[in-house]
């Protein structure tokens, strides 16, 4: 019998926030939900921490997830922008573990690869191919959704490699293992 994980995929941010949370059962995975948390209307910093820990737990108390994945933080050139950006993320990692949730993280470009197999691929390309992996039919609103998503998706390839003691030597390999995901 083959155990079902949930696993909750964050991408953080201060005006946005973008989630997604999957089941999975082997190698076959299904969307449970996806979304934004949307804080511009929020001026002050400190309220925009405390919503991100408040729909992180809420989240986690409603899907039960087995673990977190989160986007790491990216080296840019704006200092403020990536201070807040760490902030966000620390503060979702808090609510995680203020939950006794495991926490992983993955570089965007980490994230990307394991979806598209290119770690420079836009958001775009990342969603289209979250839409064939998990057959979505509707796109959401906002890409953020999409990369919370990715986090989600991308730990579970992770983890997949780990548990079943394959070894890939590309994606060729993984696809001809894995036929149903080339779908």
């Amino acid at each position: 019998m083959v155990e079902e994980r949930i696993i909750l995929g964050i991408d953080p941010g201060t005006t946005i926030m973008g989630y997604g949370i999957i089941s999975v059962k082997g190698s076959l995975q299904e969307l449970l939900t996806m979304g934004v948390l949307k804080l511009n209307k929020y001026d002050n910093q400190a309220i925009k921490l405390k919503k991100i820990f408040e729909k992180t737990l809420f989240l986690i108390d409603e899907y039960h997830p087995d673990e977190l994945s989160i986007e790491a933080q990216f080296f840019g050139k704006n200092v403020q922008s990536m201070l807040k950006l760490g902030r966000a993320q620390g503060v979702a990692i808090a609510a995680a573990l203020y939950r006794d949730l495991p926490v992983n993280e993955y570089s965007p470009r980490k994230i990307k690869q394991s979806i598209t197999g290119s770690g420079s691929s836009s958001k775009e390309q990342v969603a289209a191919m979250l839409y064939r992996i998990l057959k979505i039919d509707k796109a959401p609103s906002y890409l953020d959704a999409t990369d919370g998503l990715a986090a989600a998706v991308c730990h579970s390839f992770q983890k997949g490699f780990e548990s079943n003691d394959k070894k890939y030597g590309g994606w060729d390999s993984f696809i001809s293992q894995n036929p149903e995901r080339k779908k």
